[in-house]
This record gives C-alpha cells, sequence and structure tokens, in this order.
C-alpha cells in the first residue's frame, strides 16, 4: 500500500485589477504595470508584462458569469508547456466600476486547443476543503463550473473561443505569430 502524499495548501490566492490605475496586484501583494485593459459586458480582458522566469507576457479574460479565468502566457525560448490556455476556476466579481476581484477555487482546466482539455490540482481543492479554507458549496461551485467548461470546451471541438461564442463572448487575443517581445 502506498502512502498519499500530504498536499501543502496555501489560502486562496486572491487578486486585484484596477482598470483605472492599470495595475494589476498579484496574490503575493506585487502591484505590475498593465499594458492594456478592455471591459466588455461580459468580462474583463488584461494584458501586461512579466518577469516570470517562464514566461514574459500573459494576457487573461477575467468571466464572472462562468466563474471563469482563461489567460494566454507567452513562453520565453526553450520553456516547454502543456497547454496552451491555462483557465482558474473561482469567483471574479466587479467590486466597482474601475476594479475587479480575483478569488481562486484551486481548480485549473488545461486547454491544448483543438486537442484536447485537463482538470488539475482536484488535490488542492479538496485540501482546501480539509482545511477550511473553502466551505462545501465553494467546493460544489468550483466543480460544476470545471466541468462545465470541459463539457463545453470538448463539445466545440477542444475549443475554449468556440464554446464561449454561444455565450455572446468573444475572446481575442493578441496574433499568435507576433508575440510580444520579452523587456
Amino acid at each position: 500500500m502506498t502512502q498519499a502524499s500530504t498536499v501543502h495548501v496555501h489560502p486562496p490566492k486572491v487578486e486585484y485589477f484596477d482598470v483605472a490605475a492599470k495595475t494589476n496586484t498579484d496574490p503575493k501583494g506585487f502591484v505590475r504595470p498593465v499594458e492594456i485593459y478592455r471591459v466588455e459586458p461580459w468580462g474583463l480582458y488584461m494584458g501586461r508584462h512579466s518577469d516570470h522566469a517562464h514566461f514574459h507576457y500573459l494576457e487573461s479574460w477575467v468571466l464572472p458569469e462562468l466563474s471563469l479565468r482563461a489567460s494566454k502566457l507567452h513562453y520565453n525560448p526553450g520553456v516547454e508547456q502543456w497547454q496552451d490556455i491555462y483557465v482558474d476556476v473561482g469567483a471574479f466579481t466587479m467590486e466597482s466600476p474601475t476594479l475587479w476581484r480575483s478569488v481562486d477555487h484551486y481548480l485549473d482546466v488545461l486547454v491544448r486547443t483543438r486537442r484536447d482539455v485537463r482538470l488539475v490540482d482536484v488535490d488542492e481543492l479538496l485540501a482546501a476543503h480539509s482545511d477550511g479554507l473553502l466551505d462545501a458549496a465553494q467546493c460544489q461551485a468550483a466543480i460544476e463550473h470545471a466541468t462545465a467548461a470541459i463539457d463545453g470546451i470538448a463539445a466545440h471541438g477542444y475549443s475554449l473561443e468556440e464554446w464561449l461564442s454561444t455565450f455572446g463572448m468573444t475572446l481575442t487575443w493578441r496574433r499568435n505569430d507576433e508575440p510580444p517581445e520579452p523587456r
């Protein structure tokens, strides 16, 4: 019999998107300048440079109605990636007309467009619930939102964009053949 690995669980990651100030406050409290914000009736787009070791630019769509945040990371040369779109599941709210808030609920959906989709971090969700960081209703909602996304993406040829278009949500990204330059 093998022993189950212990998952180190952190409190839910909270992030802020300040459209007026053109900043993004990450879960560690670092305030980052944002190159572009675009507000749509159904969501918020953010594009900003990054000083992360693996990627130099981050694009995200915050989609409160679906409890999802879809992101494309523009990786540095030589960095391997499994997915082309990373989808966080959580609670996304507009705190004011210019301030949005994100609370991550651990589950992530990894999309390889036109190929497949994968659910990850179920162990983190269960550990968070066990440690009292999320209640049963929040966990159930996270599972329902993640499985709805997986079902929708798979039913639309493994395309997040095609699934979201059925809700009237049109995601736009930087052109893949013209990635932003590292800073």
